[in-house]
């Protein structure tokens, strides 16, 4: 759907939050994102005009990140991780199977505008590799199999609940989240703001250092921080 007054309202809405404007940036391209699926000429328009930046700088970041996408994003952005862990434990089989199945590579989209299928560089979960997201949602330790009938059910209108965390919702709903508005369905945003995300894998790590009575160190503010000196 293109960009509404509504939407320059709420980047407004957005901007008001932070004590300088500019750090809205972000949510604000993941509010044009849950409009109209991805970040359009107009959106980098708009968050340029609203946050008295240049198109270029607005550009410069939409383009940084890979979060923000440049091209229509199908219901379901399916990410397989193929980083050094997750690769060796089936990430590479995993992303090989599917886009088999769906007929279409790294950053494309299926014909019937379902499924975007792209290869990611960490998850940020090497205790459940290999993992898949869907929307940003876990499904870990995903074998080719199992990755597979992920597919199956999601093109069949099946809805199948993540490993852990919030549940699954469509692309442009969970952009809408990511930019700080969860009005789309009561029931949906209490259960994305009260999902728990912890996992056994990590629990374990956790059991293992209390047992040994291991802790991190804590942050002193009060320890200088020491400033590289420049060279002549």
């Amino acid at each position: 759907m293109p960009l509404t007054e509504q939407t320059r309202v709420e980047a407004r809405e957005i901007m008001a939050r932070y004590p300088q404007q500019r750090s809205a940036l972000l949510p604000m391209l993941h509010l044009v994102q849950s409009e109209e699926g991805y970040v359009t000429p107009d959106g980098i328009a708009l968050c340029a005009e609203e946050l008295s930046l240049t198109k270029a700088e607005v550009a410069a970041v939409a383009t940084f990140y890979t979060m923000f996408k440049r091209h229509p994003t199908g219901d379901y952005l399916v990410s397989v991780c193929t980083n050094t862990l997750c690769g060796m434990l089936g990430g590479d089989e995993i992303f090989a199977t599917l886009k088999e199945h769906l007929g279409v590579g790294h950053d494309e989209t299926t014909d019937d505008g379902k499924v975007t299928l792209e290869h990611a560089e960490c998850l940020a979960a090497c205790d459940y590799a290999p993992v898949v997201t869907v929307n940003y949602e876990f499904y870990d330790q995903q074998t080719p199999e199992s990755a597979h009938q992920l597919l199956l059910d999601l093109r069949g209108g099946k809805n199948p609940a993540p490993t852990r965390g919030a549940p699954l919702c469509t692309f442009k709903q969970i952009e809408r989240q990511l930019a700080g508005f969860f009005d789309q369905d009561a029931e949906t945003a209490k259960a994305a703001v009260e999902a728990d995300s912890t996992g056994e894998p990590t629990l374990v790590g956790v059991r293992m250092a209390a047992d040994r009575g291991e802790t991190a160190p804590s942050y002193d503010p009060t320890a200088p921080i020491p400033v590289q000196e420049k060279k002549a």
